[in-house]
C-alpha cells in the first residue's frame, strides 16, 4: 500500500476563524464575506494588443451574517439603538488552526450600511446580514 503525504498540512476551518469587531470577539457570527476589486483596462496604441495597462480604484465590499441575538445586543449599544450610527470600526478576521500559520486580515475603516429583518413563522432563530462598507483590507 503506498503512502501519500499531506503536502500542505492541514487545511484552514470555520472553526479555525476568529472575527473580532473593535477588539470585541463575535460568538454569534455565522459568515463573514469580504472582498477586494481593482480597476484595471488594458491600454491600446499600434496595432491589434495592448501596449500598456492602467490601474484605478481600488473597490472594497463585505458583509458579516450574525445570530439576532447578537445583533440587538449590539443595537442596544449603538448611538441611538442604530448600527449605521456606529463610528467607524476595524473588523479582524484571524485564521488560527491548531498547526500552521496564523494569517489576519484587517478590515479597515468598517461601517454598517444595511441591516433588515426577515422573520416567517417556524423560525427557531435567525441569521441577520448586516452590510458593510470597508475602505480597504490590510
Amino acid at each position: 500500500m503506498s503512502f501519500t503525504p499531506l503536502i500542505n498540512g492541514r487545511e484552514y476551518g470555520w472553526a479555525d476563524i476568529i472575527v473580532n469587531i473593535s477588539a470585541t470577539p463575535l460568538s454569534g457570527i455565522k459568515h463573514v464575506k469580504y472582498e477586494e476589486e481593482q480597476e484595471k483596462e488594458n491600454i491600446y496604441g499600434a496595432g491589434r494588443h495592448p501596449v500598456a495597462r492602467g490601474y484605478g480604484r481600488v473597490k472594497t465590499t463585505g458583509s458579516i451574517t450574525l445570530l439576532s441575538g447578537t445583533v440587538f445586543a449590539m443595537q442596544a449599544a449603538a448611538p441611538g439603538n442604530k448600527l449605521h450610527n456606529i463610528a467607524p470600526f476595524p473588523i479582524v478576521v484571524m485564521y488560527q488552526p491548531e498547526t500552521g500559520a496564523i494569517v489576519k486580515h484587517t478590515l479597515k475603516n468598517c461601517e454598517f450600511k444595511k441591516t433588515a429583518f426577515d422573520w416567517k413563522e417556524g423560525d427557531l432563530s435567525k441569521d441577520i446580514e448586516l452590510e458593510l462598507i470597508i475602505s480597504h483590507i490590510e
